[in-house]
């Protein structure tokens, strides 16, 4: 997979990562904080998955933005500077369009990080991380997980099939292709049901939350590692500080207030940018390595 050097780190690494930046973006409403956010999981994104992020990320990702930037202003009036007023009556104020502006960039911006987490954090991560801790909830996540891919390739697999005898939700009346449509959920229902039984059954008979069990592991925390766990936790704590002390405060009602200038609030963005980073930057470190590498050969 392109662009994927991240993952082959430590599972804590790449938790911790998506864990700061998630909740940062969840947690920061500041106007810069956002735009480094939505910006920084579409480059990444993309550099994960490629064509296929970038169709994603325009074709839904952005209209989605648009409409409830829309929507927002339209059910929100409060705001000291009212633009104009509606056919209701209710005032059109710059602040519900900015504020609906900052929470269509927050919604973007999370579900953009959650796709690449899910690029990056595979099942067998979830298992090493919370499998001793909590078991059930760590299988049972994994399978969450692992569902919607494996839902996808086997509905095209039994679409497919279906097709190949002239049973195709594409042939025939209205009424056939509904019929046809609803043998094929109900053979993927049952096709899940068996799957979720057939696994549970298979983790139980190897003893999987038991205590005192062993578990194979190839994941190993070396020096790469460390480095990489040092660095994201450095500038996610100093981020936190800055959030604690105020200097990525900003409000967006009755009127728009708040740090945007001065060097300590620059130096957050910086220290947000960099960390949003981190894994675009290691893959092109590793890009590196290896046309240098091929150059000696």
């Amino acid at each position: 997979m392109r662009g994927n050097a991240f993952s082959g780190y430590h599972p804590v690494v790449n938790f911790l990562y998506f864990t700061f930046v998630l909740v940062f973006s969840m947690v920061f409403m500041h106007p810069f904080c956002l735009l480094i956010s939505l910006i920084c999981a579409f480059v990444y994104s993309f550099t994960l998955k490629g064509r296929k992020a970038a169709k994603f990320n325009f074709l839904f990702l952005l209209p989605m933005l648009l409409i409830t930037a829309i929507v927002n202003p339209a059910f929100n009036h409060e705001g000291a500077t009212i633009l104009t007023y509606l056919r209701s009556g209710n005032p059109l104020t710059l602040e519900s369009i900015a504020y609906g502006l900052a929470a269509a960039a927050m919604l973007a911006s999370v579900i953009c990080w959650f796709s690449c987490f899910n690029e990056i954090m595979t099942s067998d991560k979830f298992v090493y991380l919370f499998g001793r801790i909590l078991p059930s909830f760590s299988l049972i996540l994994s399978m969450v997980l692992r569902f919607v891919p494996r839902f996808k390739a086997q509905i095209k697999i039994i679409s497919n099939g279906q097709k190949g005898v002239g049973h195709d939700v594409s042939n025939g009346s209205i009424a056939q292709r509904v019929k046809q449509g609803i043998k094929i959920l109900s053979i993927m229902v049952t096709w899940t049901l068996e799957n979720a039984i057939e696994t549970a059954d298979s983790m139980k008979s190897r003893g999987y939350g038991l205590s005192g069990r062993t578990a194979f592991s190839i994941y190993t925390f070396d020096r790469r590692d460390r480095k990489a766990f040092a660095a994201i936790s450095l500038i996610g704590i100093y981020i936190i500080s800055g959030g604690m002390f105020g200097g990525l405060a900003f409000r967006y009602f009755p009127t728009m207030k708040g740090e945007l200038s001065n060097p300590f609030t620059v130096s957050l963005y910086f220290a947000y940018l960099g960390l949003c980073l981190i894994p675009v930057i290691i893959d092109r470190e590793e890009k590196q390595r290896w046309i240098h590498s091929q150059s000696k050969i």
